[in-house]
């Protein structure tokens, strides 16, 4: 089990990996373009071995499943066994007890047979019925003990189904150039996880660039009301309002972007959103003093 699990991490590092090397190439400036022309005609072979190593990966995962299943189903069989072999031995070692003790008693004289068959017979049906009781409460906590545990198991196979289904989207979605197409992985991922609150801020710097405006700024709105203190949720409002002449807006939603995460402030200068605003005097105040 622990090294189906340690081929699954490699195997997800080795694709994350490769799929963050084929971004870096597509970043590297227009100068290197015939490099990026002859290495292009591999990106097919890139994304089928993504691909399969995903599928493997599915393939892992499910037969781990069904092999821990199958154990779970193991112990449980052994763990009956085991109680009614040991109610069996203990209900032969009292019958073995009671006997001699009738015979002793018979030896001695102790009153009649009928006297001791019926004092017998209330002693064993006593003892029968707390020993019954007790081992059916054992083995009624056994019992949810494995079902817990085996509740806790499918989860936590189904969360990482989930997780590997998410990141393999998330790499198409690297992969994919048609700002149509990754809103279509954005909303995959949000029908998987809908407070996926990355998911809804790559979804709204989408319908930005498709130059839907109110679109990307509701979407922020939805990401802020999910999380207010996510920085970058408040930085792509106030792209949205940017784009529509929401100019004092724009500025308030700068503030609290670069309040909630100071690292955004060196990417003032070089977002062009707010190439407008550069004349302000309130957003030349915000720029990072060299």
């Amino acid at each position: 089990m622990i090294k189906q699990f340690l081929q699954t991490v490699l195997t997800v590092f080795v694709i994350f990996f490769s799929a963050a090397s084929y971004a870096a190439e597509q970043e590297q400036p227009k100068q290197q373009e015939p490099a990026l022309q002859k290495t292009s005609n591999y990106q097919p072979l890139i994304e089928r071995y993504i691909l399969d190593e995903l599928k493997s990966v599915r393939q892992d995962q499910q037969a781990l499943r069904a092999d821990i299943e199958e154990k779970v189903a193991h112990a449980r069989l052994d763990a009956t066994d085991r109680a009614v072999r040991y109610t069996a031995d203990t209900l032969n070692n009292m019958f073995i007890i009671i006997t001699t003790a009738a015979s002793i008693l018979v030896i001695m004289g102790w009153r009649s047979m009928r006297d001791v068959k019926s004092k017998l017979n209330e002693v064993v049906e006593t003892k029968i019925n707390e020993l019954t009781s007790e081992y059916e409460d054992r083995l009624l906590e056994l019992e949810n003990k494995v079902k817990r545990r085996s509740q806790e198991i499918i989860d936590a196979q189904e969360d990482i189904s989930k997780a590997n289904e998410i990141h393999s989207i998330w790499m198409r979605a690297g992969l994919e150039t048609n700002m149509h197409q990754k809103i279509k992985l954005y909303d995959e991922i949000l029908a998987i996880n809908p407070e996926d609150i990355e998911a809804l801020i790559y979804k709204a710097d989408a319908a930005y660039e498709l130059g839907d405006y109110e679109w990307a700024f509701s979407l922020a709105n939805r990401a802020i009301e999910q999380d207010e203190e996510y920085g970058l949720a408040y930085w792509q409002r106030a792209c949205a309002n940017a784009a529509n002449g929401a100019v004092q807006e724009a500025i308030s939603d700068i503030k609290i972007a670069i309040e909630k995460a100071p690292k955004l402030a060196d990417e003032l200068e070089r977002e062009p959103a707010f190439e407008d605003l550069h004349k302000l005097e309130e957003f030349e105040a915000l720029m990072p003093q060299v």
